[in-house]
């Protein structure tokens, strides 16, 4: 009978609490995995399945910070998916790793301090290996971190503790230093910033004038008026408290929004104005706030709390925003400003000394999920689950109360109908609909479906408990027991528990309770049961409770191994079981050896008062259990004999030996068991050798050896074969050969040898010793050490135990809290990921090798050439080796069953798929550009009503959110601008914050709202007399030729002498935005010019801008070209973004973007362009046909025409020298 059994044991590191230092290392990549430090290691986790599936050890210091490359670039051969990750420690080192080889790709070094921050760079146009770190006290270095070369530095006056990107602009760059913030806003990667930047001082929330007095009506009203928050002068020593600023974040959900985290509260800043427009504050009762993560696709706040609490907020609908009163607010109520809804939290955790909540991750490609991460080392996965409530009737909700959530209208960009296939859990934007925005109707859909969301616990992994640990690993593997081993480890803890881990997997199998304290040894009875000891802090005479139990492991039941024995009595030093399991010694401090029968828990002997004091013991490798065996047999034999034999005279004769060997082997059948002479050898104090034999219940005494002179005194024996090997507290190591009788003693000069252990495996005699400072393996044939490790030499853990795990593996225990599996040479080193053996299938394509993640891609984008879409890659014209297609086949298997169904639905648009592969692939670049496409290609084809007949007609589109920012609808962003003026002004202090709102309402067209707040200077301010001019000017321009002449004059003449904000304006009241634009663009102020062509002009003088805003984008010296393809997505230029797809060599995205295009009839099919569109397909068939893709290479080369001709020559003719594969 032919069975498998997997008893490969790769090298691995299971991981226990974390060090205070690892708090704030921990991310979780688009590439959809987490990493975190525990002390210098780097844990990968899948958080899908809860699997630790790689540990990366480098680092000789705890680490600090990690991070995960991102994905913003174009993936292809030349730049493939692939998981990189920087992680910096407290010794200044950063390493740049290739995860799933676990090897270090390279190392960076410049100062000797802790990494504060550092960030890969989001745009990666350019480079994507763009590195910026934080090196203490104040200097900023961009590095390149492929090649480890230093592109730039850059000190400031301050220390810098971090910092933040903007998301919107690259060149935006905000430090949070010990004083306050410095805002860099030339920040590029060719060259260090110039400027020291703009230093702004944060006057701490609670140093403001309303916290001094104490507000009767609570903390909330009172913060409600925190007013200035930030300031350009230094607050003065009385004001102002410690910056205890926890966090500084930029909003990805809207342009200039920043976040600011305290203990209490949460401040969002508007940075045109430099004021707070909104606050989260905590009730007094309420568990402080750790740390914030602002969501990207909905204007929502993943928060932590002290208390390990994740909770999410909202932010609510402004429905009174646009209620624009010409009369002074009510000064109790709160005026109006950003309010966050908390709408579901999670379970907290059981916080003590030990254990706290160190940070939180969140997944960057669905916002949907976050990772808790416990002090204790465990990790809890939290995800966000949406509820149906089912349609309701449209109510108004005013806006203090909490407006309902609705499922949105769109399923991955395209509207769908209530019966159509969606999966509301996909991702946060798919969960959640906008927040309506203001003066919008409420949607008039009939079947607008109101959510609720809630948290549900989806994964949980725990490490190791705190040291200090021992460690035994089960009897090894041999032929007999092949067939039910699994290789096991028991782990004693210090709080009485024993972890019993599979190696295999790394992941625990068994958790038992036994013991009341601290577990000092454990020892194997079988493959299925072991004993162990703990013993608890000695009372003043030195006495303790010694607990010794014996665990069936598949039960779990343990039973006191010495019943009633075990109080007041001094403590076990160590216990031996004997080669053949039967017996048990128990070794006491200042107390008699006791030999124990292990099959009947009985007690065979204890020594008398005057036995000597054991040092060291081990059991004989030699018995006479094969003699004894032989015995049986004959006595069977004759048994067998005396039966059917004759002879009287014979029987005779044997009847009586006869009659003894029955009755032993019915108390053998009754034990199960013969009982086998067995023999132990122990040394006392004086290092003098003792031999006493073990057999039924008689121990009997053999020779002595007295000691050898050039021994201390002996701390631990091995026996295995005909070798005895004694080690001593002076750390001399005797290898004694008792066959040719030669004993040889070898000095290791390193202190007390604490243990001693053959590896396993006939013949094989490797010897494992253990040092104060470390462990050696040793030969012990040819008598020399095969490999070493040093504390403080090689590693910076101290050795707790030792064993060896396999004949070639061994396993340590170590006070950083872990068990590391190594090889014999003992070097620490990460492992690939491929060759562990993990129990579940995990979905990472970043894993297979480049050309297979591509196919894998191309595979489920689109399948054109077949009937029914299909998840099989085995059914498909593929060459390649079938190991490969296995592997891919694994990946396609650990999609999950709501994903496939869409997959296989024959009316999920191709559209909406490109959308879905993105975000399954963590694909930054593609699912930003598929969101923008399906948006505007829907949009497009629904001006011109040409929407493919599978959509839902009757359900409208709801815009593009606000976090896409000037790729918006222009209605939709100028109602998004208007709201957000109107909050600045509730907010607004001081005359300059009325000044720039008034300026705002100005370029925004709302000039008898401009024209309330110029009124309003007051005379004593010196800019009064220009106001009041100002608010004539605007209300009495009129559209008589010669004062519009006049004022254009001005204008020019304005700009032209350096006043460009003036001059704008001026072109603004007389409706020559366009002009003002135009300006603008060329002073370079682009991003502003855009703004104003969308707030102002009509579509078509808008796209004119923004065309040439898209030119400029595209140039060498700034080469966004990526952002430029959103613009041009957004004012509907299909043809000329795939022409620039094409252009850039982007042949996959270009032709399924033409194929999309083509469904929804927004591009025109004539002779010119025909020949593109040609060109576009020839170059996909070869990319395909690069990829081995044979069906599709030929379909698009057919598609091609004459352009695909030669190549569709090629393609069938391999197709007939080749068999399908």
């Amino acid at each position: 009978m032919q069975f498998m059994v997997n008893i490969k044991l790769s090298a691995r590191t299971l991981t226990g609490t974390l060090n205070g230092q690892n708090k704030g290392a921990v991310d979780w990549g688009w590439q959809g995995l987490i990493a975190h430090g525990c002390h210098s290691l780097v844990l990968i986790i899948d958080p899908r399945t809860s699997q630790t599936i790689q540990v990366l050890e480098r680092h000789k210091a705890n680490v600090v910070k990690v991070k995960w490359a991102r994905e913003n670039y174009h993936h292809s051969i030349g730049s493939p998916y692939s998981l990189r990750l920087a992680s910096a420690d407290t010794v200044g080192k950063i390493i740049v790793w290739d995860v799933a080889t676990g090897a270090a790709r390279c190392e960076i070094q410049e100062y000797t301090k802790p990494i504060q921050d550092m960030e890969w760079l989001w745009n990666q146009d350019a480079s994507r290996d763009l590195l910026l770190a934080i090196h203490p006290p104040n200097y900023i270095v961009l590095w390149n971190a492929d090649t480890g070369t230093k592109l730039w530095k850059k000190s400031y006056a301050e220390n810098i503790l971090s910092f933040s990107f903007d998301p919107f602009e690259l060149s935006n760059l905000a430090l949070l230093t010990s004083e306050g913030i410095v805002f860099v806003s030339d920040f590029s990667p060719s060259k260090a910033p110039s400027s020291s930047g703009k230093k702004v001082y944060i006057s701490s929330p609670h140093s403001s004038p309303a916290h001094i007095k104490p507000a009767a009506t609570g903390a909330k009203k009172a913060l409600n008026r925190v007013k200035i928050l930030i300031t350009n002068e230094k607050p003065n020593a009385e004001s102002v408290t410690l910056n205890d600023c926890l966090q500084l974040s930029y909003l990805p959900s809207k342009r200039n929004h920043m976040l600011l985290l305290y203990p209490r509260e949460i401040l969002i800043l508007d940075l045109e104005v430099n004021q707070t427009v909104g606050i989260v504050a905590i009730e007094r009762t309420g568990a402080p706030f750790l740390q914030v993560i602002p969501c990207r696709q909905r204007d929502a706040l993943f928060c932590l709390h002290e208390n390990g609490c994740i909770t999410l907020r909202i932010r609510r609908a402004n429905s009174n925003a646009l209620a624009l009163s010409s009369e002074e607010q009510d000064p109790d109520q709160p005026v109006q400003e950003l309010t966050y809804d908390l709408r579901c939290q999670c379970d907290a955790i059981r916080v003590t000394k030990t254990v706290r909540p160190f940070s939180m991750v969140c997944c960057p490609v669905n916002e949907n999920s976050a990772a808790l991460i416990v002090s204790d080392g465990r990790v809890m996965m939290w995800e966000l689950k949406s509820n149906l409530l089912g349609p309701k009737p449209n109510y108004s909700y005013s806006g203090s109360t909490v407006s309902p959530l609705y499922c949105p209208v769109s399923f991955c960009g395209i509207p769908v109908g209530i019966q159509q296939k969606k999966l509301p859990d996909l991702s946060l934007d798919n969960m959640i609909g906008q927040s309506i925005a203001v003066g919008e109707e409420q949607p008039s859909i009939l079947y607008q479906q109101e959510v609720q969301l809630k948290f549900l616990l989806t994964g949980l992994l725990s490490g190791l408990p705190l040291p200090p640990f021992v460690i035994r690993m089960c009897p090894p593997l041999t032929t007999k027991n092949i067939k039910n081993y699994q290789p096991l480890l028991a782990v004693g803890t210090s709080n009485g528990s024993v972890l019993v881990y599979h190696l295999t997997s790394g992941l625990i199998h068994k958790e038992l309770s036994i013991h009341s304290c601290e577990v000092k040894g454990i020892e194997w009875a079988s493959l299925a049961s072991f004993l162990s000891f703990a013993t608890s802090t000695p009372n003043n005479l030195g006495l303790v409770r010694n607990e010794l139990q014996l665990v069936d492991l598949p039960t779990g039941r343990s039973i006191a191994f010495r019943g009633e024995r075990g109080n007041d009595e001094p403590p076990i030093e160590m216990i031996k079981v004997s080669h053949l399991k039967q017996f048990l010694a128990v070794v006491f401090r200042d107390k008699p050896l006791e030999l124990w029968d292990i099959r009947t828990c009985t007690l065979l002997r204890e020594m008398t008062k005057n036995f000597p004091a054991v040092t060291a013991l081990e059991w004989s490798p030699t018995h006479n259990l094969r003699s004894l065996r032989k015995k049986q047999l004959a006595v069977r034999e004759a048994m067998a004999r005396q039966t059917v034999g004759s002879d009287a005279e014979a029987s005779n004769i044997e009847s009586p030996m006869i009659s003894l060997l029955q009755e032993a082997e019915s108390k053998a059948e009754i034990s199960h068991n013969i009982s086998a002479r067995e023999h132990f050898i122990f040394t006392d104090t004086d290092g003098q050798v003792f031999h006493l034999t073990v057999e039924g219940n008689l121990v009997k005494d053999g020779a002595r050896i007295p000691p050898d002179g050039s021994m201390g005194t002996i701390t631990c024996l091995a026996w295995k074969a005909d070798f005895l090997i004694l080690g001593d507290v002076d750390g001399n190591v005797n290898f004694w050969d008792l066959k040719a009788r030669l004993s040889r003693g070898i000095p290791t000069h390193r202190g007390w040898v604490k243990k001693i252990r053959f590896a396993p495996g006939k013949g094989n005699l490797k010897l494992l010793m253990m040092f104060n400072d470390g462990a050696e393996v040793w030969d012990t044939l040819e008598v020399q050490m095969v490999s070493s490790l040093r504390t403080g030499r090689n590693v910076n853990y101290k050795i707790l135990d030792i064993d060896w795990c396999s004949s070639d593996k061994v396993v340590l225990a170590s006070d950083d809290g872990c068990i590391r599996v190594l090889e014999i040479a003992m070097k620490s080193a990460s492992y690939r990921i491929d060759e562990q053996d993990l129990t579940d299938l995990l979905w990472c394509p970043y894993l297979l090798l480049p050309r297979s993640c591509l196919v894998l891609k191309a595979f489920l984008l689109h399948q054109p050439w077949k009937e029914e879409y299909s998840l099989d890659i085995m059914q498909i014209q593929y060459s390649e080796n079938e190991d490969v297609k296995f592997l891919m086949l694994e990946q396609l298997n650990s999609i999950s069953n709501d994903i496939r169904c869409l997959l296989l639905d024959p009316e999920f648009q191709l559209l909406q798929r490109c959308s879905l592969v993105a975000r399954l692939f963590g694909d930054e670049s593609e699912l930003q550009f598929w969101t923008v496409a399906a948006h505007y290609l829907y949009s497009f084809s629904k001006g011109k009503e040409l929407i493919p007949p599978s959509t839902v007609q009757e359900s409208q589109a709801s815009p593009l959110d606000i976090c896409c920012d000037i790729l918006c609808e222009n209605s939709y962003f100028q109602r998004s601008q208007i709201e957000r003026v109107n909050l600045q002004e509730a907010k607004r202090t001081t005359y300059d914050h009325t000044r720039k709102c008034a300026d705002q309402l100005l370029l925004l067209g709302q000039t008898d709202r401009a024209v309330q707040l110029l009124l309003e200077t007051s005379a004593e301010n010196p800019s009064y007399y220009c106001d009041s001019l100002k608010a004539c000017l605007v209300t009495t321009i009129t559209s008589s030729g010669p004062s519009q002449s006049t004022i254009k004059l001005v204008a020019t003449n304005m700009i032209a002498n350096g006043k460009l904000a003036e001059g704008v304006q001026l072109l603004c009241l007389i409706d020559k935005a366009e002009d003002a634009c135009r300006y603008l663009q060329t002073y370079g102020e682009w991003n502003r010019a855009a703004w104003l062509a969308k707030v102002r002009l009509n579509t078509e003088e808008c796209a004119e801008v923004l065309k040439r805003w898209v030119d400029h984008l595209c140039s060498s010296q700034v080469n966004q070209k990526s952002k430029a393809i959103l613009v041009l997505l957004s004012l509907g230029c299909f043809s000329k973004v795939a022409e620039m797809l094409h252009s850039m060599r982007y042949f996959d995205r270009a032709a399924l973007f033409l194929e999309t295009c083509l469904n929804y009839g927004v591009i025109e099919v004539n002779e010119t362009t025909k020949k593109f569109y040609n060109a576009v397909y020839a170059d996909y068939a070869r990319y395909l046909k690069m990829l081995n893709l044979q069906e599709g290479a030929i379909l698009f080369a057919t598609k091609a025409g004459e352009a695909g001709a030669e190549l569709l020559k090629d393609l069938q003719q391999s197709k007939e020298d080749k068999p399908v594969s």
